[in-house]
């Protein structure tokens, strides 16, 4: 059987320049792969762009290439988390199409539960962008020059796109900021339970849906603090609660 649909197409990063060729898109999947490692070696404050240069061996400017700062690159990999989640939860309810509502709603947590304790960065940035740190406008790294920005350590000036497509100016590279994460994961997640269950994905079902990723987020939060495996008591608490608010409205 086909992975249900996703309820639209990937989510697309605000870039600086969306990769075109497949030498760019691999090279953006290395940063973005660095920037996930880094998180939970280092967690957000003393992320850098330098370092998650160096990590990925690419060079700065290639990292400026596509995010202005780091902030908006870790709303890149927070929507690269969403999309991988999504097909994640598609995946599964495709692999098992008679299950119930509680088995659909078991399918959403888990596949959230085990990114947590298996993805990397995933702990700390799943679907948002950590608060933003006292001042923090641009990349807080020390030495990040404009003549780093331009195309250091040999790399080519932004103005330079290898067949890139450009987006636009950004005004300092903070697009991309992800905003109400939980509201983009709830339609995600409404479109998918609602395809594989057969039935409309209406104004009700999105509350409830909506009201259910809020609520989950926060017990799952409180589970990885008292565990860092996520506690199981809590875990399962939380699966209860879901049974009892999202099942009537999915059966």
């Amino acid at each position: 059987m086909d992975p249900v649909p996703q309820t639209r197409p990937q989510t697309a990063p605000a870039l600086r320049r969306a990769p075109v060729q497949q030498r760019s898109a691999e090279r953006l999947a290395r940063i973005l792969d660095a920037c996930a490692v880094l998180l939970d070696e280092t967690g957000y404050e003393r992320l850098s762009t330098r370092a998650v240069a160096v990590r990925a061996g690419v060079p700065i400017g290639s990292v400026y290439r596509f995010f202005g700062n780091k902030r908006a690159m870790v709303a890149a990999l927070a929507l690269r988390n969403l999309d991988r989640y999504a097909e994640r939860v598609s995946e599964r309810l495709a692999a098992t199409p008679l299950l119930d509502a509680h088995g659909a709603i078991d399918g959403v947590l888990d596949e959230f539960i085990a990114m947590k304790r298996t993805v990397p960065g995933f702990a700390l940035v799943d679907f948002g962008v950590p608060a933003a740190l006292p001042g923090e406008a641009s990349d807080s790294s020390p030495g990040n020059t404009s003549d780093e920005i331009s195309g250091a350590e040999g790399d080519t000036a932004i103005g330079d796109d290898e067949g890139d497509t450009a987006i636009g100016d950004d005004e300092g590279g903070s697009r991309g900021e992800v905003e109400d994460p939980n509201r983009l994961v709830a339609e995600r997640i409404c479109g998918l339970l609602a395809t594989h269950l057969g039935r409309p994905a209406d104004e009700e079902l999105h509350r409830k849906v909506l009201v259910g990723v809020e609520t989950a987020d926060a017990l799952v939060r409180l589970a990885f603090r008292a565990d860092p495996a996520g506690d199981p008591a809590l875990v399962d608490e939380t699966r209860l609660l879901l049974h009892a608010y999202l099942g009537p409205s999915l059966s």
